[in-house]
């Protein structure tokens, strides 16, 4: 396997997002590209990661499983600046990971056994579907996680609500003006500690997708033109908010 990407950034920012949710995953490289999807161990979120293989400069691999500790490779990557490309090669059981810029820097990460079955993103049903900027997103989630620990989702007569009540409260309310909303009347409660986390994905592309229910799973889908990243999270579901 002998893979490389010029602009190796966004692959470098998604491992570190995908590093505050689990730190040893499965990288499967095969003929469409490089993909992770993993699920944290409380066993409340998962994340699914796509680079299709026209991301890649360069591109030959079979199907390889490269087992990982993000950690160490998250620190590999950020030792690339700005118009540094890379070049990723498995040999016997390292990642040789090989940074080119003004001088050509090599790596060895040892290749470690990652227990458990391999996860797929399951394919869920959703009521209702809301694209929005992710600038606003980002705002919103921030707000609520000034006042609480939780937050809701809610559609409303038409209207897509965020919303966080404790002692204080947080409110943020979106109309078809500021964002596309296909849905019907819901309500969905999801822990701000995992979406503080998920949001730093939404900052790499202009607009995030959020699909949800009533007291159900929420899937929120970032997509550039050479990347996709995928989170779904359980609900917190509560007799009283």
């Amino acid at each position: 396997m002998l893979v490389k990407l010029d602009n190796p950034i966004l692959l470098s920012k998604a491992v570190e997002i995908i590093s505050e949710l689990v730190t040893e995953v499965r990288i499967k490289v095969n003929e469409f590209g490089m993909s992770i999807t993993a699920m944290d161990p409380a066993n409340v979120a998962m994340i699914g990661f796509r680079l299709p293989k026209a991301s890649f400069s360069q591109f030959e691999t079979g199907e390889e499983s490269l087992g990982i500790n993000l950690d160490s490779l998250k620190q590999i990557l950020k030792r690339g600046g700005a118009g540094s490309s890379l070049i990723l090669e498995k040999k016997e059981n390292m990642l040789n990971i090989q940074i080119q810029d003004r001088i050509k820097r090599n790596f060895n990460l040892s290749l470690i056994d990652i227990e458990g079955e391999e996860k797929e993103m399951p394919n869920l049903e959703f009521s209702s579907r809301v694209e929005l900027d992710s600038v606003d997103l980002v705002a919103s989630i921030e707000d609520c996680g000034v006042v609480a620990d939780a937050c809701s989702f809610i559609i409303q007569d038409g209207k897509f609500i965020i919303e966080a009540k404790g002692l204080n409260s947080a409110r943020s309310e979106f109309s078809g003006d500021e964002a596309k909303i296909q849905a019907e009347n819901c309500k969905s409660r999801y822990s701000l500690e995992y979406l503080q986390k998920f949001i730093k994905g939404s900052k790499l592309s202009e607009k995030t997708i959020l699909n949800f229910a009533n007291d159900h799973p929420l899937k929120m889908d970032i997509k550039t033109q050479h990347m996709g990243l995928s989170f779904i999270l359980a609900p917190r579901v509560e007799t009283d908010d």
